[in-house]
């Protein structure tokens, strides 16, 4: 049986529809009970980027998912954990084995478990996803993707607001249902590590806006940029490490 960990979430309620028989846990649920588990994906994490409050990102983020690995160590079950593209900050390369400079504290909370994974031995095989942009069904309102965000206000308010200079942001944008296929093909997989999970190419908000503008039949209106701390203006997995773990 799969324990997902965050299984209410964007991510984990995607994979529960498709592993049917997997197990949920959700922070607040008490002790993880891995009685009869025979893999754990980590999903559970503040994944807010503008969060701030250290205390409770290194609680959750970092130290639970110490006890958790640790706990997994145990009895050698195998896990898979999501890591973020934000670790690389303004890039311009995205590749597992380049230096990273993560922009803000919801990505070092990610990166500094990169680093307690592989300084470590593990007697089984423990895989990091570093997720790049992804959407599809089920994403929340606040940290929703450009391509859930326009639909909806499309449908709401019969317009679309792209920030300024959007044509020059760009994304590596994967829906999430590759994510999961990309999972569900690493189980069989006896390799550990980072692996980007992302499509190698990058689009602009802008293009996202007017396919999704051609789509609805709704207009598109500019406004300002806000000020938001780590903002990545350009993102792109470098997939060659991912595809030759999988043959492809």
């Amino acid at each position: 049986m799969i324990l997902i960990t965050g299984h209410r979430g964007f991510i984990g309620s995607n994979m529960m529809r498709v592993f049917p028989d997997a197990r949920g846990y959700e922070w607040g649920d008490g002790k993880v009970d891995l009685t009869g588990i025979s893999r754990v994906i980590h999903l559970g994490a503040i994944t807010d980027t503008q969060f701030t409050d250290w205390k409770i990102l290194a609680e959750r983020n970092v130290n639970f998912t110490k006890e958790l690995l640790h706990d997994c160590a145990d009895r050698q079950i195998p896990i898979q954990i999501a890591s973020t593209a934000a670790v690389y900050g303004s890039g311009p390369l995205f590749r597992e084995d380049v230096a990273v400079f993560p922009p803000n504290d919801y990505a070092m909370s990610k990166r500094i478990t990169e680093l307690y994974v592989l300084d470590r031995d593990w007697p089984m095989p423990v895989q990091l996803f570093r997720y790049f942009n992804v959407y599809g069904p089920n994403e929340h309102k606040v940290q929703a993707s450009p391509h859930t965000r326009f639909r909806r206000q499309a449908a709401a308010l019969g317009y679309i607001e792209v920030f300024e200079g959007s044509e020059d942001i760009k994304r590596d944008f994967v829906p999430v249902e590759k994510v999961i296929d990309v999972h569900r093909r690493f189980f069989d997989l006896d390799v550990s590590g980072v692996y980007n999970l992302g499509t190698g190419t990058a689009t602009s908000f802008m293009d996202v806006a007017r396919t999704v503008a051609r789509e609805t039949g709704a207009e598109i209106v500019e406004v300002p940029m806000p000020d938001l701390k780590g903002y990545q203006r350009y993102t792109c997995a470098d997939m060659t490490k991912t595809n030759a773990a999988l043959g492809a």
